[in-house]
């Protein structure tokens, strides 16, 4: 059974950081990319960041995906964060070569107070 089960989510300042983890069980994880997407109240779900591809262009110079594959995690590091980085941040996972995600985490809350 694939589990992704993300934390680290919390309020936060403007111009304040967050780290937020996803822990992987259930696959391979060194065979797996993995991305990060966000959603917003009342917006459609957006990419955010993948270990695979450049980020977003709104989270460009601001935040960093990194992995660890010795303990299945893979991490977001956001930096300079802004009110409107306010959602909810899941993390999802693919195989190599694979088109679409096929698991995903249920997500972690992050509000950027002004």
């Amino acid at each position: 059974q694939v589990q992704l089960v993300e934390s680290g989510g919390r309020l936060v300042q403007a111009g304040g950081s967050l780290r937020l983890s996803c822990t992987v069980s259930g696959r391979t994880f060194s065979n797996l990319v993995m991305g990060w997407f966000r959603q917003a109240p009342g917006k459609e779900r957006e990419f955010v960041a993948a270990t695979n591809t450049y980020p977003a262009d709104s989270v460009k110079g601001r935040f960093t995906i990194s992995r660890d594959n010795a303990k299945n995690i893979v991490y977001l590091e956001m930096n300079t964060l802004k009110p409107e980085d306010t959602a909810v941040y899941y993390c999802a996972a693919k195989g190599l070569g694979r088109r679409e995600y096929e698991n995903w985490g249920q997500g972690a809350q992050v509000t950027v107070s002004s």
